[in-house]
């Protein structure tokens, strides 16, 4: 398949995967299987054990990959795997730069978990370019960005941070779960890596845990598979499969969160007691224009703040629809309280200087018919 020819849909849906040579099966098969038959003594069949590699890993690497416009990907057994394993291209001695608002999981795994190995992080607004180049040393090797951040919006300039990574010869990696590869392609503005975790948008359905690593540059490539072998940080093909139906609706599904995640911004404009609504696609988000210039929508997550942890704890206890839980992305809307919930880990005098307070409640906005989010909404605010 063409993908400089071939409209996203329909890489979304047939990209990496032909029908079965043996039967015609329209979706690539489950390989349940540990290893596999060798026809003689040094002689492969491109698989031979499934660590290593999984044919129905092999279709998502790939669906994944054209979907980003990359030529390579692997697939992890969890979105903080593959940033793990990401860290594993790093020696100790070497300086990270990071985005200061990212999820919670990121902080407490290199703050607790890599810094104990001697890699150095230094937490940044990388959405101010100026603040972002003095961040930089000599040791620096990674930039690390995500945008928008979890859970308050931030917009970071993705070729201008790469630029300046660059000239440091830093490589800059980007990740675009909130996004999704439908409305933003970090690679086309420079980044030389994405991140996904695949449990959320690329899956759709809250029923699988997965990340991804893309890239087209093959040397990182060769060594992200690497460690990936070395430690074992795979994807079942179970897993694989349940993503790969995913992203066949991956172009419609995301439509249709930006309708319901609209429409929610518009109610909550409406309604006295929210101090403050975050969200990229209004006017006057700080980082608006530059989100428009990298990416083609702005997506169904929102944040917004009530004022006080009792307010919150009130709103979120009388929703209905929306589902009181962590993750985000599936096609249900669910509703969290990240200082408490998802940036727990993060410690306190950090969540109140990022704009994470305890009034803060961030939603992920799903597929269902709208009037009922809002009638949920409305509830839910009258209980406060």
């Amino acid at each position: 398949m063409d993908k400089k020819k071939t409209g996203f849909d329909t890489l979304a849906i047939h990209a990496g995967q032909k029908p079965g040579p043996a039967t015609g099966a329209i979706m690539t098969p489950i390989y349940a299987t540990s290893t596999y038959a060798q026809p003689e003594l040094g002689v492969s069949t491109g698989y031979e054990y499934a660590r290593t590699g999984n044919p129905t890993r092999t279709a998502l690497e790939a669906n994944l990959a054209a979907m980003e416009g990359a030529r390579f990907g692997t697939c992890f057994a969890s979105g903080m795997a593959a940033v793990s394993s990401l860290m594993g291209i790093l020696s100790a001695g070497d300086h990270v730069v990071v985005s200061d608002n990212t999820y919670g999981g990121v902080y407490r795994v290199f703050e607790r978990v890599f810094r104990n190995f001697g890699i150095r992080f230094s937490w940044v607004k990388t959405s101010d370019l100026d603040v972002l180049e003095k961040a930089f040393t000599p040791q620096t090797k990674l930039l690390y960005i995500e945008t928008p951040t979890n859970p308050v919006m931030e917009i970071t300039d993705i070729a201008g941070a790469s630029a300046i990574a660059k000239a440091h010869g830093a490589l800059t990696a980007v990740d675009n779960t909130f996004m999704t590869p439908y409305f933003q392609r970090p690679l086309e503005h420079g980044a030389d890596l994405v991140i996904h975790s695949t449990t959320k948008y690329l899956n759709g359905h809250s029923d699988s845990v997965g990340g991804a690593l893309i890239t087209s540059n093959e040397a990182l490539d060769e060594r992200l598979k690497f460690i990936q072998n070395s430690e074992g940080a795979i994807l079942g093909p179970f897993d694989c499969f349940l993503v790969l139906r995913g992203t066949k609706t991956l172009a419609v599904r995301m439509r249709q969160h930006e309708v319901n995640g609209r429409a929610v911004v518009k109610y909550l404009q409406s309604r006295p007691g929210i101090k403050r609504i975050f969200y990229p696609g209004l006017p006057g988000h700080p980082g608006h224009e530059a989100h428009k210039r990298q990416a083609t929508g702005f997506g169904a997550m929102v944040a917004f703040d009530v004022g006080s942890y009792e307010a919150a704890r009130s709103f979120l206890n009388a929703l209905d629809v929306f589902v009181l839980a962590e993750s985000l992305g599936g096609v249900e809307s669910l509703a969290c309280h990240p200082a408490s919930m998802t940036h727990g880990a993060v410690p306190k005098d950090k969540r109140d200087e990022l704009g994470i307070t305890d009034g803060l409640i961030r939603l992920s906005v799903g597929i269902e018919d709208v009037d009922d989010l809002l009638a949920d909404l409305d509830r839910a605010i009258g209980a406060r």
